[in-house]
């Protein structure tokens, strides 16, 4: 699981940052992967996961029931009495969350945004999708600022307005992959205004509709990232770094997006190497 960190638009715990920053970024990564993966169906064939939590090995297909016994066990992370949590991934977790004083809400914000995946597949307005990133990405911001001890509530703002930013462009580059799994973040009201349909979403290829649609999302997600680039300014040394590479990975995203000529269907834009060293420099020296 694990392994799919290197496949984010930016590293989720580079080699740069402290050893123990590091341990307890891919901690809290694991919990992040291992909740995604309950609710889009994804985990490991053999049912080892519901085990693991207390169910049948026969019941790692009821997603609603993995997600209720895996919060089930996360109040075992947070609980002095009893032997401790009963997955691997959540022990893994414990010693983060007492060296970092980490809350239950953040945690438990992640469960509730898969549990909405499994009730909501479509969203009507923008302030929907909004409502959704406030549970799905932006505690994962604040548990970097918890792990880092730079919690505010000014960079919580700030922190809320990039990882939102990041999600709705996770978003747009997966608009064929979500439509496979039956759910649609492109607000109802904008596809709409846009005169896209859902077939049109199912096409190999963006029509022109689409790709002004795509466009104009991802002119709003450059907005989310706008706001929350001060949060990069107010920290120093190698968290800078990493978050001001949440952010140039966050706009190289969106330049290969717009490379592709917004067209995301053929398969999500990702940005090169190069491309994402440039956005990080950029924003460093904006922020710098």
């Amino acid at each position: 699981m694990l392994d799919k960190a290197a496949h984010e638009n930016f590293p989720v715990a580079p080699f740069f940052v402290p050893r123990a920053w590091r341990d307890d970024l891919m901690a809290v990564y694991g919990y992040a992967r291992l909740v995604d993966d309950i609710g889009d169906g994804d985990l490991a064939p053999g049912g080892r996961d519901a085990e693991l939590l207390g169910l049948d090995r026969s019941g790692s297909d009821d997603r609603l029931a993995m997600l209720d016994a895996f919060e089930a066990d996360l109040h075992r992370v947070f609980s002095a009495a009893g032997t401790g949590p009963r997955h691997p991934l959540l022990r893994r977790l414990r010693p983060t969350v007492r060296r970092c004083g980490l809350t239950p809400e953040p945690f438990l914000g992640l469960i509730e945004a898969n549990r909405q995946d499994q009730r909501v597949r479509r969203y009507g307005t923008y302030d929907d999708l909004l409502a959704y990133c406030e549970l799905s990405a932006n505690p994962v911001g604040r548990l970097v600022l918890g792990i880092t001890g730079t919690t505010s509530p000014e960079r919580i703002r700030r922190s809320d307005a990039v990882c939102t930013g990041l999600q709705i462009v996770e978003h747009l580059q997966d608009v064929a992959e979500d439509l496979g799994r039956d759910r649609v973040y492109l607000p109802a009201e904008d596809m709409e205004r846009f005169r896209v349909t859902e077939s049109d979403l199912a096409r190999p290829v963006s029509s022109a509709s689409l790709r002004a649609l795509v466009a104009y999302e991802g002119e709003r997600a450059g907005e989310l990232l706008n706001e929350g680039t001060p949060l990069v300014g107010s920290v120093h040394g190698r968290l800078k770094l990493l978050l001001a590479g949440f952010v140039g990975g966050g706009r190289a995203a969106l330049r290969a997006v717009a490379a592709a000529g917004h067209d995301v269907l053929p398969g999500p834009p990702k940005p090169t190497k190069l491309s994402l060293l440039r956005e990080v420099g950029a924003t460093l020296r904006r922020e710098g």
